[in-house]
């Protein structure tokens, strides 16, 4: 099967591209095959227009909290919503989240999803450091019109598979919480680079597989190198992989996703966050 990570940003360009590792899983074995750096979401469109087989993990929410959807009165499938935002402009989607969090009370500014609490994760509503609302914006409406399955949330191509991944819940697994990438070259500092390198030892030991199920496999490429990126995108790409290359594994059991999950939200998959 093949596979992609997908590390994503809600404004690609040549100082920070979206990022695509392309893999191959062939049983257990997950292979590293090539590298690509899209400075355009043009070319993410072409990507998820390309035919299938495949399954890709992308490092972005795929949906908002039901709490914010009923506040706010948006419809409640996903489908839909997602289609209203697609309508909005991206200064209009910024200023409802501005404007929802004015005259809140602290702690009830930005709603988190069921698997944002359980993942560690930011709110999807979150339009700044880091503006991971937008990057939903930006992203979500471009899946949905691309006509691809997001298992839970769309049945499209049953040949281009998409799921939601999240690159830090793999990185805690070999280096906890410490900070391994930082796109300001004020703060590219040799403790995080140390840290990539245990990260990427992490995800090369045979142990990788008592977790998630596969082991990597340097290709075409050698993932040691990529602790010469000190953004930390490329080994984002890479985790977003391995999580894309787990759920595939776990097809037959709703890619990995709890059947409790809420279908409004979406979910992080993960071996770690609840299966059932």
């Amino acid at each position: 099967m093949n596979i992609l990570g997908i590390d994503f940003t809600s404004r690609p360009g040549g100082g920070k591209p979206l990022v695509c590792l392309a893999c191959e899983l062939l049983g257990d074995t997950l292979t590293t095959r090539t590298l690509h750096k899209w400075t355009s979401f043009a070319q993410f469109e072409q990507a998820l227009a390309q035919p299938g087989p495949w399954v890709a993990g992308i490092d972005f929410p795929f949906g908002q909290s039901r709490k914010f959807i009923r506040n706010i009165g948006w419809p409640e499938a996903w489908a839909d919503y997602v289609g209203q935002v697609a309508g909005m402009s991206r200064e209009r989607f910024r200023q409802i989240m501005i404007d929802y969090r004015r005259g809140r009370p602290p702690g009830d500014k930005e709603h988190k999803r069921q698997t944002e609490k359980i993942a560690g994760a930011f709110s999807a509503q979150k339009i700044e450091r880091p503006p991971v609302g937008l990057m939903f914006f930006e992203g979500a409406p471009r899946l949905r019109r691309a006509g691809v399955t997001i298992p839970g949330l769309q049945q499209g191509d049953p040949g281009r598979i998409v799921i939601e991944a999240f690159p830090s819940v793999v990185a805690r697994q070999f280096i906890a919480r410490r900070s391994y990438k930082h796109d300001s070259k004020s703060e590219q500092s040799i403790e995080r680079r140390m840290a990539r390198e245990e990260l990427l030892a992490g995800i090369l030991d045979k142990n990788l597989q008592a977790v998630y199920g596969v082991q990597v496999k340097p290709g075409d490429l050698n993932p040691e190198t990529f602790a010469d990126d000190p953004s930390g995108d490329t080994i984002d790409a890479l985790c977003c992989a391995i999580q894309a290359a787990w759920s595939w594994q776990n097809r037959h059991q709703n890619f990995g996703i709890p059947k409790t999950f809420n279908p409004t939200e979406g979910w992080i998959v993960d071996p770690t966050l609840g299966v059932d």
